[in-house]
C-alpha cells in the first residue's frame, strides 16, 4: 500500500537500539509483578486452587481483546510530536502505573480480580506497539539485534521487579505478612515501586527516540479517516484467517509454549510452598479448624453478613479439600487461607501451641513465595544475558533450531521441579527457564517481522498475539479441572504438565519456514 512508512535501511548504532528498547525494562517491572505476586495476593484474600486459574482469566481476555486493536490503531495513528507507536507507550504507562498503586490495596478477592483486568490491559497498550516499533524502525538485518536486545531489557527489569519482596523484607525489615485479608507491606511497596520505574523508563524511550512518517501522508490520512471501530474490531479478529504460513506455524509452537508459562504463572507458588516447604500440621489442629467453622457458620451474625459468610465459605472448601486428598496423612499441608483466619480472625478456638503452628505456617509460605520470587529473577537474569547469546546461534545454526533448544531446555526445567526436594535447587530450575524466555522474547517475532509487510506490522504482531493469550484463556479454563480432578489437588503434577507442553513446543519450531538465517 502507498500508506505505508518509510522502509528503513540504515543500520542503527548500539545506542539507538539501547533508547527504542529501554521503555521495555519499565514495562517488565509490571508484567513480573503481575505474573510473580498476583497468584500470592489471590491466595492471601482467600482463593482456592481451583478459583486461582478462573481470576487469572482476566489476563489473557484483556490481551485478546487489547492486542489486536491496539496494534490495528498504531499502524493507523500519526502524530507530528507522538509518532505512530510512542503515544500508545505513554498511555499504557500512565495508567499502568496507576494500577500498580491500587492493585496490592484491593480490599476483596472480586476486586484484585477486577485489577488484573485493568493492569494487564494497560501493560498491553504500552508493550504490543513495542514489538512493532523494532519492525518499523530497524532494518531486516538488525531485528535479532532489536529483539535481542528488547529480550536484555525485560530480563533485566524482570530480575529487579522479582527480588522487590524480598529486597523490601531483608534488606529493609518490611514485613512479608499481614493480618488476614491484607497483602503484606513487602509485596504493597514493591508494586508502588514497581508503578514509578514503569512510567520512567516508558518516558525514557518516548524523548530519547522519533518515528519514520507514514510515506504518502494525504493517502494515509484518507484511509485512517475511513477507518471505524467496527471496521477495526473486524479486520483485526478476521485477519487470523489471513495469516502468513510462518505465522500459521509458529501460532502452534507459541500456543503449547504459552500454555506451559501460564501453569508455571499460576501454580508455582503453590507448588512451591506446599511441597517444598514445610505448611503441615497435625491433624488435630484441621479436626479443630472444622469444627471451628461450623459453629462460625450458624452464628446468625454470620448468615446476615455475605462476606463474612463467604469467608466461612471458604474455609470449609479449602478443611474438605484436605480430608478429600489428604485423608489418611498425618501431618496434612494446608492452606495459608487457612492459616492466615485461625490465626487471626478465628484463633479463639485454637490453643496456644496450635496458634504457633500457624504462625510458623504463615511465614514458611510467605519465605517460600519470597524465594520463588528470587527464583524468577534469576530466570530472568538468565534471560537478559542469553539474549546475547542467542543472535550468536542463530548465526551458527539458524533461528528455529535455536528455538527449539531454548525451548527443550526450558521445558526440561519445569519438569525438574517435581524431582527437586531441596528449594535451594528451584533456582537452577529457573535458570533453565531463563533460557527459554530469552528465545520466548525474541526468535518467534524476529522470524514473524521478515515474513510481513511493513505498513500491516503493528496489526498482525497484535493478530500474533492471539496465540498468546488464546492458549493463557484455555488453561485458565482446564487447569484447574486438571489440579483437582486428575491430579488430586497437587499442583506439582500442574507445573509438571506445563514442562512437557514446552517441549512440544519445541519440537513443532522445526517445521516452521524461516528461509533467514539471521
Amino acid at each position: 500500500m502507498s500508506t505505508q512508512q518509510n522502509t528503513p535501511q540504515k543500520r542503527l548504532s548500539f545506542w539507538d537500539l539501547w533508547n527504542m528498547s529501554f521503555g521495555f525494562f519499565g514495562i517488565q517491572f509490571g508484567f513480573e509483578l503481575q505474573n510473580s505476586n498476583v497468584s500470592r495476593i489471590f491466595e492471601t484474600l482467600g482463593a482456592n486452587k481451583d478459583e486461582i486459574p478462573v481470576l487469572w482469566i482476566a489476563a489473557p481476555l484483556t490481551g485478546l481483546l487489547v492486542q489486536p486493536i491496539i496494534g490495528y490503531l498504531s499502524d493507523r495513528t500519526w502524530h507530528p510530536f507522538w509518532g505512530r507507536r510512542r503515544i500508545f507507550f505513554f498511555i499504557g504507562a500512565i495508567l499502568s502505573t496507576i494500577a500498580l498503586f491500587v492493585m496490592p490495596n484491593s480490599p476483596s478477592l472480586w476486586i484484585a480480580g477486577g485489577m488484573l483486568w485493568v493492569l494487564d490491559a494497560s501493560i498491553n497498550i504500552s508493550m504490543e506497539p513495542f514489538r512493532a516499533f523494532v519492525g518499523d524502525k530497524l532494518p531486516p538485518s538488525q531485528r535479532t539485534s532489536g529483539f535481542a536486545m528488547q529480550s536484555f531489557f525485560i530480563g533485566i527489569g524482570s530480575v529487579i521487579a522479582a527480588l522487590l519482596p524480598w529486597i523490601f523484607t531483608n534488606w529493609f525489615n518490611v514485613s512479608n505478612t499481614a493480618e488476614s485479608g491484607k497483602i503484606p507491606d513487602s509485596v504493597k511497596w514493591s508494586f508502588y515501586l514497581g508503578g514509578i520505574a514503569f512510567l520512567s523508563a516508558v518516558l525514557y524511550t518516548v524523548f530519547t527516540t522519533k518515528e519514520f512518517p507514514p510515506e504518502n501522508m494525504e493517502e494515509f490520512k484518507k484511509e485512517k479517516k475511513n477507518t471505524t471501530f467496527g471496521k477495526a474490531v473486524s479486520e483485526t479478529f478476521g485477519g487470523i484467517f489471513k495469516m502468513p504460513k510462518t505465522m500459521r506455524q509458529l501460532a502452534f509452537v507459541q500456543f503449547f509454549t504459552w500454555f506451559a508459562l501460564f501453569a508455571m504463572w499460576i501454580y508455582a507458588t503453590n507448588a512451591v510452598t506446599a511441597n517444598k516447604y514445610n505448611m503441615k500440621v497435625d491433624t488435630t489442629i484441621v479436626d479443630k479448624m472444622a469444627n471451628a467453622v461450623s459453629a462460625e457458620i450458624l452464628k446468625e451474625e454470620n448468615l446476615k453478613d455475605p462476606k463474612k459468610r463467604k469467608n466461612i465459605e471458604s474455609l470449609r472448601g479449602d478443611i474438605a479439600e484436605i480430608r478429600k486428598y489428604r485423608s489418611e496423612q498425618n501431618p496434612v499441608t494446608i492452606s495459608v487461607n487457612l492459616a492466615n483466619y485461625f490465626s487471626d480472625s478465628l484463633n479463639t478456638y485454637l490453643s496456644a501451641e496450635d496458634k504457633v503452628e500457624l504462625k510458623r505456617v504463615q511465614k514458611e509460605y510467605n519465605d517460600g513465595a519470597d524465594w520463588l520470587n528470587v527464583c524468577s529473577s534469576v530466570r530472568n537474569g538468565v534471560a537478559a544475558i542469553f539474549a546475547f547469546i542467542i543472535p550468536l546461534i542463530a548465526f551458527k545454526t539458524n533461528r528455529k533450531i535455536t528455538h527449539m533448544i531454548c525451548l527443550v531446555i526450558g521445558g526440561l526445567g519445569l519438569l525438574s521441579i517435581y524431582f527437586i526436594s531441596d528449594p535451594k535447587l528451584i533456582i537452577i530450575s529457573m535458570g533453565m527457564v531463563g533460557i527459554a524466555w530469552a528465545s520466548i522474547l525474541s526468535m518467534p517475532y524476529a522470524m514473524l517481522s521478515n515474513a510481513l509487510p511493513s505498513n500491516r506490522m503493528g496489526y498482525y504482531m497484535g493478530v500474533f498475539n492471539f496465540f498468546i493469550v488464546i492458549p493463557q484463556i484455555v488453561a485458565a479454563s482446564i487447569l484447574g479441572f486438571f489440579t483437582m480432578k486428575v491430579f488430586h489437588a497437587n499442583t506439582l503434577n500442574t507445573i509438571a504438565l506445563g514442562g512437557a507442553a514446552m517441549i512440544f513446543a519445541g519440537l513443532l519450531t522445526l517445521l516452521v519456514k524461516d528461509e533467514d538465517k539471521v
